[in-house]
């Protein structure tokens, strides 16, 4: 067998111990605390040779000194369990049952995070980091507010690695991108009067009816190109009135807009100048305002366009041969995630950047989220060849 495939029964017991250890951590996102504490000791006690927690609230290992430079990012922020009595197992038990790992966040994306760990240390071990420096992110909020803890982490510590792994859920599949993401805020304005008296107002709500219409009808009407196709959903609704025995002066939506490669800001752009035509309405970016667990604020400009990576690419092809290496045949597909990640620092400074890790994304955020221990031990085995190959 490989060297790089050979992990010992007691080793392989600890990751999989690591990974239930990190599930039973609850770690909403900006209350991280906990999580990332134990996460900075366990890499301490494993041997990294350095260990940094960043203003943010981001931990990072570094393993070696090489010029050559890689990241392995996780993120170990979850969303919330709003159901724990309705699941089959409880939600942050961190139990293995018939091979698989139950839990909030086994899939998204604890498991990746002690499979990430895990490799950077086996990397030293089996001397796959001479002239390589190896760093491993355990980043904060993403769930909210993706990839601001890798600008932060990156700007803070002076940090540009030269290629990066994104360890989101891909059911151990190479990812080769995914759709980008904008999220928009219409509001329309109207003229406050009284309830018994309509006319002498502008309804902001009846303004943005239309609006709603249109929005729906767009979102059927987005093209498909190369078998992929954007989306366009309204998620959130509000307004503003004097009193509910006011008209409304204000009516606010907010969209989820995803786009597919090809799509750019001046298509998002032409999209809102059509929705709001003829109205008294304007948009805007939906930026959105958070403190981490450190209490340093974080502004999130969610706008960001999609991303691929060339299949010819020396990444992709380090890939390819360490999966290789671990599954011992070539990749029946690539794959593209349907949702932003935090790849998108990584891409927007021209940093190649791939995806690859364990569990099926289908059931992140998903009452009864599991994940088959089998991945997280492959997982952790091809981001160790792929260290070996880049």
């Amino acid at each position: 067998m490989n060297d790089v495939n050979l992990l010992s029964p007691e080793l392989e017991t600890k990751i999989i111990e690591l990974a239930q250890s990190l599930v039973r951590i609850k770690s909403l996102s900006g209350q991280e605390a906990a999580v990332i504490k134990f996460v900075a000791q366990t890499m301490e006690a494993l041997g990294y040779d350095a260990v940094t927690i960043d203003a943010m609230g981001n931990v990072v290992g570094r393993i070696g000194s090489g010029t050559k430079t890689i990241l392995l990012d996780a993120h170990v922020d979850t969303v919330a369990v709003n159901d724990a009595a309705e699941w089959d197992i409880p939600p942050f038990s961190g139990e293995v049952v018939n091979g698989r790992l139950h839990g909030r966040g086994s899939v998204d994306m604890k498991s990746a995070v002690a499979a990430a760990i895990y490799a950077g240390i086996m990397a030293k071990n089996k001397g796959l980091a001479e002239g390589k420096t190896i760093y491993v992110s355990c980043t904060v909020m993403e769930e909210d507010c993706d990839g601001e803890n890798l600008k932060h982490l990156f700007q803070e510590l002076k940090l540009k690695p030269d290629y990066v792994v994104i360890c989101e859920p891909s059911n151990n599949q190479i990812m080769l991108g995914h759709k980008g993401k904008a999220q928009i805020a219409i509001t329309t304005h109207g003229i406050s009067a009284h309830g018994a008296a309509p006319e002498k107002g502008l309804n902001a709500i009846y303004e943005m009816a239309e609006i709603i219409q249109r929005v729906e009808k767009l979102n059927a009407a987005l093209p498909i190109k190369n078998g992929m196709k954007g989306t366009l959903v309204m998620s959130q609704i509000s307004s503003a009135s004097a009193s509910l025995n006011a008209v409304p002066t204000e009516c606010e939506v907010y969209l989820d807009r995803r786009m597919i490669p090809g799509e750019t800001e001046e298509t998002v752009q032409q999209e809102m100048a059509q929705l709001v035509a003829d109205k008294n309405a304007t948009w805007a970016v939906g930026v959105l305002h958070k403190t981490s667990w450190t209490g340093h604020a974080v502004r999130y400009e969610p706008f960001h366009p999609a991303w691929q990576i060339e299949r010819e690419h020396n990444l992709t092809q380090a890939c390819m041969a360490a999966y290789h290496e671990v599954f011992g045949t070539e990749p029946a597909a690539f794959g593209f995630w349907d949702f932003s990640t935090n790849a998108v620092t990584p891409v927007s400074l021209g940093i190649p950047t791939i995806g690859f890790g364990p569990g099926d994304y289908n059931l992140a955020h998903m009452r009864n989220e599991n994940c088959d221990v089998r991945q997280i031990l492959d997982a952790c085995r091809f981001y160790i060849s792929a260290i070996k190959h880049i």
